[in-house]
C-alpha cells in the first residue's frame, strides 16, 4: 500500500495493488500524514515465515510470552482498596 491509502480503503477493496507476489516475504504499510500521531512517521513491516522458520518463530514467541507473564506475576504490586 502507498502512504495515501488507509486501512479502511483496503478493507473496502479500493487498494490499487497487485496483492501478494509469489515469493514475497515482507509487507510494508505507511500511515498517511493525517493518521500520524503528532506528525511522527509510522511504518509497519510484516515478515511472513512458513515451514520450519515459522515453527521456530512460534516457539521463540511462546517462550518470550511465558517469560513476560512470569516476570509480571513476580513483580505484581499491591493496589490499595
Amino acid at each position: 500500500m502507498t502512504e495515501r491509502e488507509t486501512p479502511e480503503s483496503a478493507v473496502n477493496g479500493e487498494v490499487n495493488s497487485p496483492g501478494m507476489v509469489p515469493g514475497a516475504r515482507i509487507i510494508s504499510y505507511n500511515l498517511s500524514e493525517g493518521e500520524r500521531p503528532d506528525g511522527l512517521k509510522v511504518r509497519w513491516k510484516v515478515r511472513i515465515f512458513t515451514g520450519k522458520q515459522a515453527e521456530a518463530l512460534n516457539e521463540r514467541q511462546a517462550q518470550a510470552i511465558k517469560e513476560l507473564l512470569t516476570w509480571a506475576r513476580e513483580h505484581r504490586t499491591q493496589q490499595g482498596p
